[in-house]
């Protein structure tokens, strides 16, 4: 089972880019987990970082017929990505939208997510264990559309 995971722009910055909101854990450190935990759940990823919008839905589109879900941190494009929107609703996969920071505690201009309708679902607000816990949550979705 291969799973995307999608990085939005600015977030190569985790760990030094305003740590009081979300922390001092690298995005490599993150990656590192979720390669971690994929190993315990039998399951691949393919992971990719851009801070350019046209990457990420290339990325995507790459992998229309090799993937099986994708977790998407879309970051600044969370309220702005209408591309990216259609490019994970074009996805034959779920995809679930991932946020360090609960988006709804920000400022108002950040509550509203425009992927928001295109994905299953949204994990959000527990740091870099939001990435974890949507990867637990994919699989088993997943796993439960086998059964």
């Amino acid at each position: 089972m291969k799973i995307l995971v999608l990085h939005g722009p600015n977030l190569n910055l985790f760990g030094r880019r305003e740590p009081h909101i979300y922390g001092t854990t690298t995005l490599a450190e993150i990656n590192d987990r979720l390669a971690s935990l994929a190993a315990e759940l039998g399951v691949q990823l393919s992971t990719l970082q851009s801070n350019h919008e046209g990457a990420l839905i290339d990325f995507l589109h790459e992998n229309i017929d090799s993937a099986q879900g994708a977790l998407v941190n879309p970051a600044g494009l969370t309220q702005h990505g209408v591309p990216l929107h259609d490019a994970i609703k074009a996805m034959p996969f779920p995809t679930l939208e991932v946020h360090m920071s609960n988006i709804a505690a920000r400022e108002t201009w950040r509550a509203h997510s425009i992927i928001s309708p295109a994905v299953r679902g949204t994990v959000q607000g527990l740091g870099p264990q939001s990435y974890l816990t949507a990867l637990r949550g994919l699989v088993g979705l997943l796993q439960d559309a086998k059964a």
